[in-house]
């Protein structure tokens, strides 16, 4: 199983938690829990990190509920199959991506 299907997976079965961090960003860029939560069915992957040194984690494009891109970066701990981690959740900035959203400037 790949590491979005796993954080679906653990998301879907609310084995999951915010990080401070994540409740911090989600907030600056007026972001719900439960929009991030509800739009990972339609996420997609954009950059995998199986050997981040924190645990495996992943960067999503996802949507808010007004169709606006959101990246996302999940994780699990290192060591461990539970919980999902919502790492940071940001509104990409147009001078560091492609108008979609998945490729990084250049």
């Amino acid at each position: 199983m790949g590491a979005i299907d796993q954080i679906r997976k653990l998301v879907a079965a609310s084995e999951m938690r915010i990080s401070e961090h994540g409740y911090d960003e989600l907030a600056a860029d007026g972001l719900t829990v439960r929009e991030i939560v509800e739009g990972i069915t339609n996420a997609e992957l954009i950059e995998d990190y199986p050997d981040y040194p924190k645990g495996p984690s992943i960067l999503l494009l996802q949507h808010d509920t007004v169709r606006k891109p959101v990246h996302v970066v999940w994780g699990i701990p290192k060591g461990y199959t539970s919980p999902a981690v919502l790492v940071t959740a940001y509104r990409p900035d147009p001078e560091k991506w492609e108008p979609d959203h998945i490729r990084r400037r250049r």
